[in-house]
């Protein structure tokens, strides 16, 4: 990349909100693995038991939850 393009806004933007989308996505796939591996003990039926609903729900809830306070408590160091 050349100089002129590291100091394009719009090609900037666009880069950071690619990032953005990895790391979403790469969230998405953790929070997948992790709550799947925990609430899903046998192999799953055509649906969720209520119980598989309810551990897969708080389980996404609390991975939800838990990111935010990272993101949010990473942001207050960079200030």
């Amino acid at each position: 990349m050349d100089a002129s393009a590291a100091n394009n806004p719009e090609l900037l933007r666009f880069l950071n909100e690619e990032e953005q989308r990895v790391m979403m996505n790469e969230a998405v796939a953790k929070l997948t693995s992790v709550c799947w591996d925990k609430c899903l003990t046998s192999a799953p039926g055509s649906k969720f038991s209520p119980s598989e609903h309810s551990c897969l729900t708080h389980c996404a809830k609390r991975y939800a939850d838990m990111s935010m306070l990272i993101i949010r408590r990473s942001a207050q160091f960079k200030n």
